[in-house]
């Protein structure tokens, strides 16, 4: 059973605007990096399910982090069929997220009162994801289907979108303002926030900093998007 209620989980994420994004077939590794981003700011974290054995890591994360990391919102990634969706839901996923809309997924996690973020890449995607009840659609990926310029787009008829891109969105001041100016709530960042050279080094005071950083590039930019 998720450990925190729907709306706590995207509060959390709104909030933050930002959701680590990670996987590694080794536990402690994939702890040492959920760590690491907890302690530079960020609340939220997703593991995605890309190899085998991936719900046993998860499972072992998810764990560790409810004894040791007490307000991390854990949630699973790259889910994109009912059945693999209900196998992390039974572990304890706090969220959901897929590379695909599939209503099959979206209707068991909202049976469970779980947060979907399907991907989506066109309006119609979007709003028959928020007809199946997702509150944040991914976009996905978010640099090849328009990027910022997309986001404002889809805003114009459709104001009250919530939209989290994954993919495009760099680490860095620019390109946070950009997407942010646009009207996004959140953005996920995988490997150029957790970098393949912080994970071979176990740079984890590196991985706190940016993280730390990136957190902070993300209230100016807001403050800036007014």
């Amino acid at each position: 059973m998720a450990r925190f209620r729907r709306l706590d989980t995207l509060r959390t994420i709104i909030d933050d605007g930002l959701v680590p994004v990670f996987y590694h077939p080794d536990v402690e590794t994939a702890f040492a990096v959920a760590q690491a981003s907890y302690r530079g700011g960020a609340r939220t974290f997703e593991l995605t399910h890309r190899g085998d054995g991936a719900h046993l890591v998860f499972g072992a994360l998810l764990e560790r982090a409810r004894r040791e990391l007490p307000d991390l919102v854990l949630g699973v990634g790259s889910i994109s069929d009912p059945y693999t969706a209900a196998i992390y839901l039974a572990l304890g996923a706090d969220f959901v997220v897929g590379p695909t809309l599939h209503p099959d997924v979206a209707r068991l996690a909202n049976g469970r009162k779980i947060p979907y973020a399907p991907g989506c890449g066109t309006v119609t995607e979007i709003a028959t994801a928020e007809e199946l009840g997702s509150e944040i659609v991914k976009i996905f990926p978010g640099d090849s289907i328009g990027g910022p310029e997309f986001v404002r787009a889809v805003l114009g008829p459709r104001p009250w979108t919530s939209m989290l891109p994954t993919g495009g969105v760099a680490p860095e001041p620019e390109s946070l303002r950009e997407w942010f100016r646009a009207g996004i709530v959140a953005a996920g960042m995988g490997s150029k926030l957790i970098t393949k050279d912080i994970v071979a080094k176990g740079a984890w005071d590196e991985l706190e900093a940016r993280v730390r950083q990136v957190l902070g590039w993300i209230r100016e930019a807001r403050e800036r998007a007014g």
